[in-house]
C-alpha cells in the first residue's frame, strides 16, 4: 500500500469491522435482532418452567431446564455482539423483545410438566428453523463468521430438542 493510502486509512477508518455491504449488514443484523428476541423468549420460558416444575420427576426436570436455560442465555451475548460487530443495532428493552420475537410466551399459571416439556421441544425445533433461515441469509452474503456461529447454535438447539423429545416421547 502506498504511503499516502495508509495515512488516509488512519484518518478515515472503516465505519464497520466488516467488508460486507450495507444491504447485507442491514438484513443480517435485522435477522439477528429477531433471533435474539426469540432466544430471550426461549430463555425466559425455560426459566419459568424450571421455576414452576412439579411432580415425581421434579429434580431431574428442574436441573435439565436450568442447564438448558444457561445454554440459551449464553447465546444472547454472542448474537448481540455479532450484530454490533457488523455495524447493526440490537435489542433495547423488554418491549423491544416482544416486538421482534416469533416464539410465543406461556403466561399460564398451572402448566403440567409434560406440557412444559412438549412446548419447549416445539420451541427449540422452531428456533432451529429460524436459525437455518438466518444461516441461509448469512451464506447468501458470504458472512462466514455468522454462519459459523449459527452452525454451533443449531447443533446446541437440536440437542436440547432431542433431550426434551426423548422425555416426552414426541
Amino acid at each position: 500500500m502506498p504511503k499516502h493510502e495508509s495515512a488516509h486509512a488512519l484518518k478515515n477508518p472503516p465505519m464497520h469491522a466488516t467488508d460486507l455491504d450495507p444491504e447485507a449488514i442491514g438484513e443480517i443484523s435485522g435477522d439477528l435482532r429477531k433471533l435474539l428476541a426469540d432466544v430471550f423468549a426461549l430463555y425466559l420460558k425455560t426459566k419459568n418452567f424450571h421455576w414452576h416444575m412439579t411432580g415425581v420427576h421434579f429434580r431431574d426436570y428442574h436441573l435439565l431446564l436450568d442447564e438448558q436455560a444457561d445454554q440459551v442465555f449464553a447465546m444472547t451475548d454472542e448474537i448481540a455482539e455479532r450484530a454490533r460487530k457488523l455495524g447493526g443495532t440490537t435489542l433495547y428493552s423488554i418491549s423491544d423483545i416482544s416486538r421482534h420475537q416469533r416464539l410465543t410466551d406461556n403466561n399460564e399459571q398451572d402448566v403440567e410438566p409434560d406440557v412444559m416439556l412438549a412446548e419447549l421441544t416445539r420451541d427449540n425445533q422452531e428456533l432451529v428453523h429460524y436459525m437455518r433461515h438466518s444461516h441461509d441469509l448469512c451464506a447468501k452474503y458470504n458472512d462466514v463468521a455468522t454462519t459459523s456461529l449459527l452452525e454451533v447454535w443449531i447443533d446446541q438447539t437440536e440437542r436440547r430438542a432431542w433431550f426434551l423429545r426423548e422425555i416426552v416421547g414426541a
